[in-house]
């Protein structure tokens, strides 16, 4: 018989980037009095790992539990990037409602349409919070209008429209039905999350059915699995079997030896868990997200859903410049191998293929933001090795090449508007809509080839002088869009190995902008620069003065250098053209050619 667990609630909190889900997450933890009074808590406690800090961003979905009362909330944070959306769809499987936050000022983005779309798709009910409601600038009232006429264009039921609004502060720590005063706390949030979402529901006395949403990985246990109990009772000790909606005649017997549920930060070991709970098992071996764990009398996989496909590739290999090996700790094609196929137990989106090379691996992902998340982290890791320049993966439909197209929806003030135009259209991109935006900025939507926007983001920072605002979905497939041109200027290539001088780099600047400073090691086909001009030029920055009884060397005027342009990992995978790479180190970022050797670079070319 079907019970309503009447004191549990499961929820996600689903947003666009950076309208403070995980600040709202953090409020509702200390709230709850999941903090001891005297515990020193840092801001945005949920992003974990050093990059989500760094950023301020979340990058992998995280599970916690606070009590209101006497009903447990089960809370997952999102991410709200586009690149990492494969997350947010999985983890709605696992929740009964999610609460939608939207900027107070910007109202509803890109990515707060994707992850709403999901939501109504899955028919789960929406409570939206008004977040920011303490910016001086903020509209509620117009952001109002904008969040229901986007449930419109959804689709979205009678019942759906019919949501709560809340209006909060999350770095305040208030909240309010009122948009024109906030209480002093969370209180109305709590409230409306345990009165609006329907508390889980199922048969605890049925044959077992847990759907694993999510892995967790940890050096002493191995593969954690994340879900959620949709049917029955889960036991330690228990005897079951993992099958796959997938792979319907494979099947695995195994034991759970350990069952653990979400409280504040911690995840807690229990002896069991009903119908309704979000759970963490561990001990499995060779489980895997879509799993389901059924009991053994009666396997009944779950469906689950299709993670979207990668669209964009690129190569990773071992590395082979006169500097390998010196900076990094795991350098041999077996330590990256073995490293990139364990990013596949947790990362969906991400594929991983063999290549003819033994030392080269072709890895696939969401976006240029999923591959160097993953280059970052390795390379805190120890590991080193060498990039080459992302590429859009094509599909052939009915015959005919189709790429991969993004819908990119830019906050620009009118000044800029001109240049960010041409130099889209010359990326065969092509203006949807245009109009007013907040704050007297003009908003433009652009359907653009997904291999047009590689390389763009920072001449767009550039083009607006940092006041433009870019954020781009994937929007499909559709037929190639001819060639597009690439960067007009080439690179100053080193013409030999040692320590860089100012004497040589003060020559080489007058060609174009400086990627190096002096005293820093060069090889021989090392990019250290940016030409002017179109095509490479070969440059001489280890080139010390020739000193004579006429030419001493302090004779002339100090040098004067231009300040290097030093590149991020963003940058320098922008930049790099298909015969060249980003050589990666824990220590080092450098751009290289693919062939060192001059003569050899010459050949190829001429081929």
């Amino acid at each position: 018989m079907k019970k309503i667990m009447d004191n549990i609630r499961n929820i996600a909190i689903i947003a666009h980037v950076d309208h403070g889900k995980t600040t709202l997450v953090d409020e509702l933890l200390k709230q709850s009095g999941t903090f001891r009074d005297n515990q020193s808590v840092g801001e945005r406690v949920m992003d974990s790992n050093d990059i989500e800090r760094e950023r301020g961003i979340t990058i992998l979905s995280k599970n916690t539990a606070v009590y209101y009362k006497d009903t447990k909330i089960n809370i997952i944070d999102t991410p709200g990037h586009a690149d990492f959306g494969g997350e947010v769809e999985r983890v709605l499987k696992m929740v009964n409602g999610v609460v939608l936050v939207v900027d107070a000022f910007e109202g509803p983005m890109p990515q707060t349409k994707f992850v709403l779309k999901k939501a109504l798709e899955l028919e789960l009910p929406v409570i939206v919070c008004i977040n920011k409601i303490d910016r001086p600038e903020a509209r509620p009232n117009d952001v109002i209008d904008e969040v229901l006429d986007l449930f419109i264009e959804l689709g979205a039921t009678e019942d759906q429209l019919d949501c709560p609004f809340v209006y909060a502060s999350a770095k305040n720590g208030t909240s309010s039905l009122d948009m024109n005063s906030q209480d002093s706390n969370m209180k109305s949030l709590f409230e409306t999350i345990v009165e609006y979402i329907p508390a889980p529901e199922g048969d605890d006395e049925e044959s077992l059915q847990v759907l694993i949403s999510t892995i967790d990985y940890n050096e002493y246990v191995g593969r954690i699995g994340i879900g959620k109990v949709e049917r029955g009772t889960i036991n330690l000790n228990q005897e079951a079997v993992i099958v796959n909606d997938e792979r319907p005649d494979e099947s695995k017997k195994v034991r759970i030896t350990k069952i653990y549920e979400f409280e504040g930060l911690d995840r807690i070991e229990v002896n069991e868990a009903k119908v309704g709970s979000i759970i963490a098992v561990s001990g499995v071996e060779g489980i895997h997200i879509g799993d389901t764990i059924c009991d053994v009398e009666c396997p009944e996989p779950l469906p689950f859903v299709k993670i979207s496909e990668p669209t964009i590739s690129m190569t990773f290999a071992v590395n082979n410049s006169p500097f390998a090996g010196q900076e990094g700790k795991f350098v041999t094609s077996r330590q990256l191998r073995d490293r990139l196929f364990k990013e596949l137990q947790t990362d969906v989106g991400l594929r991983v293929e063999e290549t003819d090379a033994t030392d080269a691996f072709k890895v696939s992902g969401r976006g240029e933001l999923h591959l160097s998340i993953l280059i970052e982290n390795m390379r805190r890791e120890g590991y080193e090795f060498q990039v080459s320049k992302p590429e859009v993966l094509y599909k052939i439909i009915d015959g005919k090449k189709h790429e991969p197209m993004e819908k990119v929806t830019i906050d620009v003030p009118e000044e800029f508007m001109g240049a960010v135009i041409e130099k889209l259209g010359k990326r065969k991109g092509e203006l949807i809509t245009m109009g007013a935006s907040n704050g007297g900025y003009t908003r433009l939507e652009i359907l653009i080839p997904a291999r047009g926007l590689i390389g763009y983001r920072s001449e767009f920072m550039t083009d607006t002088k940092g006041n433009g605002i870019l954020n781009s979905m994937f929007e499909g497939y559709e037929p190639y869009k001819g060639e597009i041109t690439r960067r007009a200027q080439g690179s100053l290539v080193a013409f030999e190995t040692g320590d860089a001088v100012a004497y040589g780099l003060y020559a080489a600047q007058e060609r174009g902008i400086l990627f190096i400073t002096p005293g820093t090691k060069v090889y021989s086909g090392m990019i250290v620069g940016q030409n002017a001009k179109l095509g490479d030029i070969e440059v001489n920055v280890c080139k010390k003065k020739q000193l004579t009884n006429t030419r001493a060397s302090g004779s002339d005027d100090s040098l004067k250098l231009s300040p290097p342009k030093t590149l991020s990992l963003e940058e320098a995978l922008e930049f790099i053209e298909d015969d060249e790479l980003v050589e990666v180190t824990p220590v080092s970022l450098r751009l290289r050619k693919s062939i060192l050797d001059k003569s050899l670079r010459y050949k190829s070319k001429k081929k």
